[in-house]
């Protein structure tokens, strides 16, 4: 499920108050909504604003059990009660933004900067929406707004590297890491980015968090995302499987929106899939072309699972996971004798054998693909050099690997 460009994210971790005994921490891609604002006066406690309390803390426990059509839905009912709260249009614009409509989402940011222009919430948030719509140098104009008011907030400097990163001022965009850890910013995160821009001990996987959640964020607009990218991935690996073969049962590693189902449907009597992220899965269960779907992680489902199959396929999914021999040894588990192993990964640079570039997508070498596949005791059938995808419409070379269990 590989895709590229760095997704922008607003990680909060702040608690903050809106109504009396109302409070939650937001950790994800598009945040949980923040409890922001002010206590009303006393002499608004009457029945409508009991109401509109209800409904707000409804969708609070709507957001944090992610439940998000739900928490919009309660959050935009307390809203008619009680027009204009720059603390629920700030809840309301997040859960938009976490359901996917950045515009919508603006729109409410603003109108509650209209009232609040220093609201450091709102502010993030409209940041993120900014860069979700593409507006890149608008989300960096808004987020040194939110630095100047409060430079100690370590998931603002996270955003503005990541942003700088893929405007492609990488020094700056290391810079801005730094300043997130040293005001707190998640450490695995930031990390694993100044490790993708500045190199040094490779991490042998991305936090999980991060695959989880971009992929989450990218569900929706992922299979129109990759036909830009003239992403031909599938195919050339169903190209490559011996002619005339009928599988038993094939596994889908990584299989994201279901871009490999129509091309292996056809040579499998079944297949099922595997993914980290739920909303990705929710799009493959529409082709109804699986006949089963597990969200997991792909080695800790490939240790796990008591299926057993004659095809697997890991198509542009290895550039998220980083060292494979986790992955390799469950292939060789849940893999038949005489059963094909097809994957596709980045060509990694010269006198490299796992590589995080600076796109933050891992890189393998053939030779660490041969080492694989013979101490896990499978055969390499033959190794293709090709584009795996356009990345500002220049090709990113990749290696297109079949195997073979004995």
């Amino acid at each position: 499920m590989g895709v590229c460009g760095v997704e922008s994210r607003w990680q909060a971790r702040r608690k903050l108050s809106f109504w009396r005994g109302a409070k939650v921490i937001p950790d994800c891609r598009r945040s949980r909504p923040i409890i922001a604002g002010h206590l009303l006066r006393p002499s608004a406690m009457n029945g409508t604003f009991e109401q509109a309390r209800n409904f707000f803390l409804d969708g609070l426990a709507h957001y944090q059990a992610g439940r998000f059509p739900q928490a919009e839905t309660s959050l935009a009912a307390s809203l008619a009660l009680l027009p204009g709260r720059a603390s629920t249009l700030t809840n309301l614009g997040a859960t938009r933004l976490k359901l996917g409509r950045a515009q919508e989402a603006l729109e409410l940011l603003d109108e509650a900067l209209a009232q609040e222009p220093v609201n450091v919430e709102a502010l993030g948030h409209r940041a993120a929406a900014l860069a979700e719509l593409g507006r890149r140098d608008d989300a960096l104009a808004c987020l040194q707004r939110v630095l100047g008011l409060q430079p100690e907030l370590g998931h603002a400097w996270s955003l503005r590297g990541s942003l700088l990163q893929e405007a492609g001022r990488m020094e700056e965009a290391a810079a801005s890491f730094e300043q997130a850890l040293a005001h707190g910013g998640d450490p695995e995160l930031n990390r694993y980015y100044l490790a993708g821009l500045r190199g040094g001990i490779t991490p042998a996987a991305p936090p999980r968090h991060y695959v989880e959640n971009l992929f989450d964020g990218y569900a929706g607009q992922f299979d129109a995302h990759l036909q830009a990218l003239n992403y031909q991935v599938p195919a050339l690996l169903a190209q490559g499987l011996p002619q005339g073969r009928r599988f038993k049962a094939a596994l889908d590693l990584g299989c994201g929106t279901g871009q490999c189902a129509p091309l292996l449907r056809p040579w499998a009597a079944a297949l099922d899939g595997v993914d980290l992220s739920s909303n990705m899965l929710a799009q493959a269960g529409t082709l109804k072309l699986y006949r089963s779907l597990v969200q997991a992680d792909l080695a800790d489902h490939l240790a796990t699972t008591p299926q057993r199959y004659d095809l697997v396929v890991a198509a542009d999914v290895f550039i998220y996971v980083g060292a494979l021999d986790a992955a390799f040894a469950g292939v060789a588990r849940v893999i038949e004798a005489g059963g094909v192993f097809c994957c596709s990964v980045e060509e990694a640079g010269q006198g490299h054998d796992l590589q995080l570039q600076p796109s933050l997508r891992y890189a393998h070498s053939e030779g660490y693909l041969r080492a694989l596949a013979q101490q896990h005791g499978m055969e390499v059938t033959q190794v293709q050099r090709g584009a795996v995808r356009e990345d500002q419409r220049v090709a990113i070379p990749g290696l297109f690997a079949w195997l073979v269990r004995p």
